[in-house]
């Protein structure tokens, strides 16, 4: 089997799939991995932010006179940091190794000495009247309040939304009342280590205000390592797929390709053949679809029927031209040997005669040549009625006469645009054939209508019937096969005529005359048009 080249449909269909299919894949593939790295880090700091609430409000509830956080319990499968508003440590994750994105990189908290007692100074009486407001100090960072212990800033600090730097803290934030956390959540990224294991993580930084009026932070974090293993995972099983799934669509590819292909190399391998063998009768395979490939065999079956035709057409013109050739050269031969050896017995005339009809024929089979070679005819106005005019009057002293009737206004606007030599051919070829068939008169009329210049030549002969009235526009046609070929001619009158009608944009058809003869009718789009 004869292996495919490259450059094959087949070959580039399978080569485009595979590469759509490629780049729909990765496409895809992407963006799987980058909804689902969203999604699972979403998650993560979802988890985050619960856990930072709920060490929060385990902060804001501890009892007031729990004034260290060295006992508070924190979980140690997250890592959970408890620090002060200026960043001072106070309480972390047993298992916390190592931190960082929280903006506090301790993971222990550091002993706080204690302060030095100095004996308080003895209050010297004073007039001044002593103030009916207090001013309460809470432990460990507490802020003035006000009526009830209520944060009086509060009411001129606007909430902050949930931030996403690595290192931001809800400083900015106004701090929660007694017994409360706040209500926004900071949220970042960073890295921590637990029991010895580092991974991403995402934290959230939480406000809360315990019940000793101490504001705090607490800092907590999920970690990022499933969405790193399912992210890693799905991109080895898309990596792992991709080859098959790739193999999978050029296979299928191939083989669709190859069957719709199938008829195509039936086609060329036909046509193949029939170069070889110049067997135009032959005819290539049509496939049942109603595809392209199946009007394709069609049209091309529909052409070499036509070539054939054509090809068939030609041989018989030329054998019918060599035919039409031969008689008057093998006459005019006959009498130049005679006249050769017996001079006296030399017939003069009917030597002229056969070379004269020798010689129209030359003439039109070189003008059909030309026309079957497509020559396009020069575009100037031609008078066709003053074409009618010469040639009729040409035939003054014939044994038919012809009769012209053409307004003298008509006259004057019927001009075309075509060649003056092959016009001229076609009006004395339709006369000759009218003359030939007349038994008394020929008519020629030329008239104007519609864009139109309109020729009609009528005869008072017999006529031509219905059935024939297209055969007689054939080459090498002659109705009446007793008549002889002097007087009946070649048969290539009405051939050369509707050939120059069709090159000149017109048409030329036959029908029945008033006086039971034929009508030829010639139209022929106006110059002025």
């Amino acid at each position: 089997m004869r292996r495919r080249p490259l450059g094959s449909v087949q070959a580039k269909t399978v080569l485009g799939a595979t590469a759509v299919v490629t780049v729909a894949m990765v496409a895809a593939g992407i963006a799987v991995l980058l909804s689902l790295g969203a999604n699972l880090t979403e998650q993560a700091q979802s988890q985050a932010n619960d856990t930072a609430r709920r060490v929060a409000v385990t902060v804001a509830t501890r009892k007031a006179d729990t004034a260290l956080y060295s006992g508070l319990a924190l979980p140690d499968d997250a890592p959970v940091q408890v620090t002060t508003t200026d960043g001072r440590l106070l309480a972390a994750s047993r298992t916390l190794d190592k931190v960082s994105g929280t903006g506090v990189a301790d993971v222990r908290p550091k002993p706080v000495p204690s302060p030095t007692l100095s004996p308080a100074p003895t209050p010297t009486p004073s007039l001044t009247p002593t103030p009916t407001a207090t001013e309460d100090h809470g432990g460990g960072g507490g802020r003035g309040r006000g009526r009830g212990g209520r944060d009086d800033s509060a009411e001129d600090a606007s909430p902050s939304s949930r931030g996403s730097d690595d290192h931001a803290t809800p400083t900015g934030t106004a701090d929660p009342v007694v017994g409360e956390i706040s209500g926004t959540v900071q949220e970042g990224a960073g890295h921590a280590t637990l029991d010895g294991r580092a991974a991403a993580y995402r934290f959230a930084t939480v406000k809360a205000t315990d019940l000793a009026g101490q504001t705090v932070l607490v800092h907590a974090g999920a970690s990022l390592a499933a969405r790193e293993s399912a992210v890693r995972t799905t991109t080895v099983v898309m990596l792992a797929g991709l080859p098959v799934l790739l193999a999978v669509v050029g296979g299928v590819t191939w083989l669709v390709t190859r069957r719709a292909l199938a008829p195509v190399a039936g086609i060329r391998r036909e046509m193949a053949a029939i170069t070889a063998s110049e067997d135009l009768s032959r005819r290539v395979p049509e496939p049942a679809a109603h595809d392209e490939v199946a009007r394709l065999a069609r049209t091309t079956n529909e052409t070499l029927t036509a070539l054939e035709a054509s090809v068939e057409r030609q041989r018989r013109f030329v054998a019918d031209a060599s035919h039409e050739l031969r008689s008057p050269i093998a006459s005019l031969r006959t009498q130049l040997e005679v006249g050769s050896a017996h001079p006296r017995l030399l017939d003069v005339p009917g030597a002229v005669k056969d070379t004269v009809r020798l010689q129209h024929l030359a003439a039109d089979l070189l003008l059909l040549a030309r026309l079957d070679a497509g020559e396009t005819p020069t575009q100037r106005a031609v008078d066709l009625a003053a074409l009618v005019r010469e040639e009729a009057e040409g035939r003054a002293a014939d044994r038919t006469p012809v009769t012209v009737d053409i307004a003298q206004d008509a006259a004057l606007r019927a001009e075309v645009n075509g060649s003056r030599g092959q016009l001229a051919r076609l009006v004395r070829n339709l006369l000759d054939n009218a003359q030939r068939h007349a038994r008394t008169e020929v008519t020629v009329s030329v008239r104007r209508g519609d864009g139109w210049i309109v020729l009609a030549v009528a005869d008072d002969g017999e006529g031509v019937s219905e059935a024939e009235r297209e055969r007689i526009f054939e080459r090498f046609v002659r109705l009446d096969e007793a008549r002889s070929r002097d007087d009946g001619g070649a048969g290539l009158g009405l051939a050369i005529a509707r050939d120059v009608a069709h090159r000149h944009g017109g048409s030329l058809t036959v029908g029945a005359a008033q006086s039971g003869g034929a009508r030829f009718e010639l139209r022929l789009p106006a110059a002025d048009v």
